[in-house]
């Protein structure tokens, strides 16, 4: 099992359309979302490539918003570790 551990930006939310689109996808096989992290549980990945959008809503203004952290690992071997940073687009 692989996990997508998307941090969200201070001050935003996943909006529930989006969740809905995630868990419609074949691969996902749960979604979870604690405080302001969001776990993707896929089934396994392969060579083929994914893409998944997350669409967030902003619903308290932050001033000098930080980039924010996605991790993809595989819950057996978190070893594997592999980290990628996001900013809010226009900033």
């Amino acid at each position: 099992m692989v996990i997508i551990e998307v941090s969200l930006l201070s001050g935003f939310i996943m909006t529930s359309r989006s969740r809905m689109l995630l868990e419609n996808r074949t691969i996902v096989k749960k979604i979870e979302v604690k405080a302001n992290v969001v776990y993707i549980y896929l089934e396994k990945l392969n060579d083929e490539s994914q893409t998944f959008i997350l669409q967030l809503e902003q619903v308290i203004q932050v001033k000098n918003l930080k980039p924010a952290s996605i991790k993809i690992y595989d819950y057996y071997q978190p070893g594997g570790l592999q980290i990628s940073y996001y900013s809010r687009e226009g900033s």
